[in-house]
């Protein structure tokens, strides 16, 4: 398995590309991936047509759930998308912010930001932003956050508990996240898990849901809740590139199995005195 410095090199390549493709391209490919797919599966996305402050040309079909719409954002909030892409959920999340709010989106890939920005600009929105940064270290102040959202990113994070910690550290007291990701339940096949394509794809760089669960918990978040939880099925014509016919069989009847969860969780807000409670 590459080391993490790789892994952030191939996912910073892979998205580049990705920033120059067209949304049916993406959804026709692996998670956006590449071309792997010879029928057009959309394996992962929800429809984000309907939801209010939605820009075409902000979707590049990349996420794997709406995670803006169970953010419970609310007007003149400042809100943070780890891994913004085009823009599509922070130009989601400025329309429930308002005028009054303020949008922040942070992403390594330059080509992202580049895309984004421009997007902003042709929408004439003065109070969104994208910065150019890693989860792993936001270029966010400490506190500065009401709402964190994030979109089928973090399983492409190598270190996670350090990126966990950073969403506590800049969300305010009594903040909150809602962050879309995606999940294992079992064990996949190692074919699956030692391709490259398949972690830059989002499923190999994905670890167990009730480990994920834990590193929020344990990094001091409090009500966690699943907003929302479905299966993710991988179409044979990608498991071929990886797995023999008799190998997907025995994946397909095993337990194991790849999912989409929407993760809500809450930063404790100040006390103003012993035994007071919390806000």
């Amino acid at each position: 398995m590459q080391n993490n410095n790789d892994l952030k090199e191939l996912v910073k390549q892979k998205y580049s590309e990705i920033a120059l493709q067209d949304k049916e391209t993406n959804a026709a490919s692996c998670c956006g991936a590449g071309g792997c797919s010879t029928e057009v599966y959309n394996i992962m996305t929800d429809d984000y047509s309907s939801l209010d402050g939605y820009n075409p040309d902000a979707d590049l079909a990349l996420g794997c759930g709406l995670p803006t719409e169970f953010a419970k954002i609310k007007a003149g909030d400042v809100v943070l998308d780890l891994g913004s892409g085009a823009g599509n959920d922070c130009f989601v999340a400025r329309h429930e912010t308002g005028e009054t709010g303020k949008v922040i989106g942070v992403d390594f890939t330059p080509a992202m930001i580049e895309k984004a920005r421009l997007n902003a600009e042709k929408l004439g929105f003065h109070n969104v932003e994208f910065r150019l940064g890693d989860i792993e270290a936001l270029p966010v102040g400490a506190e500065t956050v009401d709402v964190v959202v994030s979109n089928c990113v973090l399983n492409l994070v190598p270190d996670k508990e350090k990126a966990i910690a950073e969403i506590f550290r800049v969300l305010k007291p009594g903040g909150h996240f809602s962050i879309s990701d995606v999940v294992l339940k079992g064990e996949l096949p190692s074919q699956l898990k030692e391709a490259a394509e398949m972690y830059a794809g989002c499923v190999s760089g994905a670890v167990q849901k009730d480990k994920y669960l834990n590193m929020i918990f344990m990094a001091g978040f409090q009500k966690l809740a699943i907003q929302k939880e479905k299966s993710i099925v991988i179409p044979d014509d990608i498991l071929k590139n990886y797995l023999t016919h008799t190998e997907i069989q025995a994946y397909r009847n095993s337990e194991s199995g790849i999912y989409s969860v929407t993760v809500y969780a809450e930063k404790a807000g100040e006390c103003c005195a012993p035994g007071c409670g919390c806000k």
